[in-house]
C-alpha cells in the first residue's frame, strides 16, 4: 500500500491549531468510540508522516525540504550580502499548532510542544483504553511507535533550543506547575529520549506493511539523532559520559539496519533523487511517494531544471572539497595520473571528481545559478533538455511527481562509521578497521554508475585506504585525517540535503559560516565569452567579474570580453554580519517569557541570549 502523506485528519480530542491550554475535555465518548482497535491507532499515527518524513514536502512548501529549504550552510553562496544569523531576541518564538513552521536557520522546529502532546495522548490511550483490547504484541508495537515519535520530536527541539521542558504524560489544563515548568538540562531530556528509542527498537515490529514505520526505519533515524547528540555533547564539552552513551547507541542502531541485509547499494546516485517510483530501489529505507492523480506533488525538481533560480548556489569551497576519483585531494593533483585535476572548469570537474559531482551538477555554466554551477541532483537528465522550452508537469512549477528518498542506506553507514571513529578516537572504543571502511565509505563508492555517466567517461572513486589516507592541507588541525575523510564523504553525499548545517552545529564548526575565505564568493573557472556569452551584455557591464589565478580581478566593461576568463565572482557577494557561538541554539521569544511571568512562573532564556 502506498502512503502519500496527504492525510490531514483532525480528531476532536486533538483540538487542532488551538492553544495548548485551551483543549476540550477528554470525554468517555471520544475514548470509547475512537480508540477501538489497531486500525484506529494506525490512522492516528498516519498523521505523523508528513511532519517527520517530509521528503520534498508538498507544492511550494520548503520546510525540511532539500534545495529550497536547506539553503543556510557554508556550501552555498548567494548574490549580495549572505543571509545573517539571528541577532536579536524575537517578539515571539512559539506555537501551539501541529502545522507550525520550522526555523530554517536552525534546521528544526519552533518552540512548540503540540507534537509532544500528540504522542503523549497516543501513549495514554494505549495504556488506559486499548491495552485490554489488543494483543500484547500490538500494544508494545504501538507504544514503541509513540515513544519513537516522542523521542524524534524532543531530539529536534533539543537541537534547536538546548535545554527544554520535558513532558512524558498528558498535562491537564489545571496543572499549571507542569504546564509552566522551566527548562530542564538537555542531557536529562536526551536520556529520556534514549530510553524511548531503546524501547522502540526492542518492541517495534520489523514489518508493519510497506512504507509504514518499523524497526529498521526507526533504527535509521535513531542513528542520525543519536549521532547528532553524541557529537554535540562531546564537541561542545557538555557531558562526555552521555556523549559516549549516545554514540554507542548511534552505532548500534545503524548496525541493526546494516546487518538486516534488507538494503544494499544497488542504485546509481542519480536515480535516488529523480525517479518517479522508488519502491524497488534497494538503497532506500523509506521514501515519500507523489502522485498527480492524488493531487500530491512538489516543486523541488523544478528548482533544479536548469531554468528556475534558487539563488543560493554551490561555491568554490564546496567544489574543492570533492575528492578526485583516484582518491587524491586536488592539492595533490601533481601526483595524479588524471589530466586537468587542478582545474576548476566544470568540464574538468565532471571528469576528474567523485561521480557524485557529475550527478549533482549540470556540466555547463548556467546563468540561473549565482555561481554559474547549477545543481541538478534532484532533477532527471531529461529535465534539462527542456531548457528554453515548456517544461512538462514532472519538472515544472509545483506539479513534480518524483519520489523523495526520506532516509537511505548511505546515511546509515556514514552515521555508523563516524560514530565508530569518534568512539575509537575519544572514548577508548575499538579502532576502526579497513573492513569497517569497506562496509561504509567504500560500499558507497562502489555504487553502480548510470549509462549517461559512463558515456561521459565518469569513473567510480578509488577506495579509501586506512593505510594511506589523503593528506589534505585544508584539514583542521583538531580533526584527525580519518574523521576529516568521513566528514568529506558526508559533504559529497548530502549536497542540498538536510545534513550540512546540522553537521556544522554538532562538530562545533559554525565558524565555517564566516566567509573570510575568498573562495566562498567564487564559482568555477569559466571562459565566459565561449561558455556563457549571455553573461556579458550591456546589463552586466560593471557587474560581471572574474578572478584570475593570481588574484587579479577583471570587471567586464563592454570591450574586454576576451579577458573574461577566470573564477566567476558572485555578483556583489559579501560576508554576513559577525556572529558568536550563541547561534548554535535559538532564543525563545519575549512573549513566551512574559506568558510564564503572567502566571507567576519563570522561563529561562537560552544561554547567551
Amino acid at each position: 500500500m502506498k502512503y502519500f502523506y496527504g492525510i490531514t485528519i483532525c480528531l476532536v480530542f486533538m483540538a487542532c491549531n488551538k492553544n495548548v491550554l485551551d483543549r476540550p475535555p477528554l470525554t468517555n465518548y471520544m475514548d470509547d468510540k475512537y480508540w477501538r482497535n489497531e486500525d484506529d491507532v494506525r490512522m492516528y499515527v498516519n498523521t505523523y508522516y508528513p511532519n517527520y518524513f517530509n521528503g520534498y514536502n508538498s507544492s511550494f512548501t520548503v520546510d525540511y525540504a532539500p534545495v529550497r529549504g536547506y539553503t543556510f550552510n557554508d556550501d552555498l553562496t548567494k548574490k549580495n550580502v549572505q543571509t545573517n544569523f539571528e541577532s536579536t531576541i524575537p517578539n515571539s518564538r512559539g506555537s501551539y499548532s501541529e502545522s507550525a513552521e520550522w526555523l530554517q536557520n536552525y534546521g528544526g522546529p519552533t518552540w512548540d510542544f503540540a507534537w509532544v502532546r500528540k504522542s503523549n495522548v497516543l501513549l495514554d490511550r494505549l495504556e488506559n483504553v486499548l491495552k485490554a483490547k489488543i494483543p500484547d504484541e500490538a500494544y508494545k508495537h504501538w507504544a514503541a511507535v509513540g515513544r519513537f515519535f516522542r523521542g524524534f520530536e524532543y531530539s529536534r527541539l533539543v537541537s534547536v533550543f538546548g535545554n527544554i521542558p520535558y513532558y512524558d504524560r498528558v498535562i491537564e489544563q489545571s496543572d499549571l506547575n507542569a504546564l509552566y515548568k522551566d527548562r530542564e538540562n538537555r542531557g536529562l531530556v536526551m536520556d529520556k529520549v534514549y530510553d524511548d528509542f531503546k524501547y522502540a527498537l526492542a518492541n517495534m515490529r520489523e514489518n508493519d506493511g510497506a512504507q509504514l514505520v518499523n524497526k529498521y526505519i526507526a533504527a535509521a533515524f535513531i542513528s542520525r539523532l543519536m549521532l547528532f547528540e553524541g557529537t554535540f555533547e562531546h564537541y561542545h564539552g557538555i557531558d562526555e559520559a552521555r556523549a559516549k552513551k549516545y554514540l554507542e547507541f548511534a552505532a548500534e542502531a545503524a548496525d541493526i539496519v546494516m546487518t538486516s541485509n534488507k538494503y544494499q547499494f544497488g542504485s546509481d546516485f542519480k536515480a535516488l533523487f529523480s525517479s518517479d517510483n522508488l519502491s524497488g530501489n534497494p538503497e532506500v529505507i523509506l521514501y515519500r511517494s507523489y502522485d498527480a492523480g492524488q493531487s500530491i506533488t512538489h516543486a523541488i525538481g523544478s528548482y533544479q531544471n536548469g531554468t528556475e533560480v534558487v539563488g543560493v548556489d554551490a561555491n568554490l569551497v564546496l567544489m574543492k572539497s570533492f575528492i578526485l576519483n583516484d582518491g587524491r585531494v586536488w592539492q595533490d593533483s601533481a601526483s595524479s595520473s588524471l589530466p586537468h585535476t587542478g582545474s576548476f572548469a566544470i568540464a574538468d570537474l565532471i571528469k576528474t571528481r567523485d561521480p557524485r559531482f557529475e550527478a549533482s551538477f549540470f556540466d555547463k555554466p548556467l546563468g540561473s545559478s549565482a555561481t554559474l554551477l547549477y545543481g541538478f541532483k534532484f532533477a532527471s537528465r531529461e529535465a534539462l533538455t527542456y531548457i528554453g522550452k515548456p517544461y512538462p508537469p514532472a519538472w515544472g512549477s509545483n506539479t513534480n511527481t518524483s519520489d523523495a528518498p526520506v532516509i537511505r542506506l548511505a546515511e546509515v553507514v556514514l552515521n555508523w562509521i563516524e560514530a565508530k571513529a569518534e568512539l575509537a578516537e575519544h572514548f577508548g572504543g575499538s579502532a576502526v578497521t579497513q573492513n569497517d571502511i569497506d562496509k561504509s565509505i567504500n560500499a558507497i563508492r562502489d555504487r553502480p554508475l548510470d549509462g549517461a555517466a559512463i558515456a561521459k567517461g565518469i569513473k567510480k572513486t578509488a577506495h579509501l585506504s586506512l593505510a594511506s589516507l589523503p593528506n589534505d592541507p585544508a584539514r583542521d588541525g583538531d580533526v584527525s585525517p580519518l574523521l576529516w575523510e568521513i566528514r568529506r564523504e558526508r559533504r559529497m553525499e548530502f549536497v542540498f540535503e538536510f545534513s550540512r548545517l546540522m553537521d556544522l552545529k554538532r562538530w562545533k564548526k559554525i565558524q565555517y559560516m564566516n566567509f573570510t575565505n575568498p573562495d566562498y564568493f567564487l564559482g568555477p573557472w569559466v571562459n565566459v565569452p565561449v561558455e556563457i556569452p549571455s553573461a556579458l551584455s550591456t546589463t552586466t557591464i560593471g557587474k560581471a567579474r572574474v578572478k584570475k589565478a593570481d588574484g587579479t580581478v577583471i570587471t567586464y566593461d563592454g570591450t574586454n570580453a576576451a579577458n573574461m576568463v577566470g573564477y566567476w565572482m558572485v555578483e556583489n557577494a559579501s560576508n554576513r554580519n559577525a556572529f558568536t557561538d550563541r547561534v548554535y541554539t535559538s532564543p525563545v521569544g519575549t512573549s513566551q517569557i512574559q506568558e510564564y511571568e503572567s502566571r507567576g512562573y519563570k522561563l529561562t532564556q537560552t544561554n547567551g541570549w
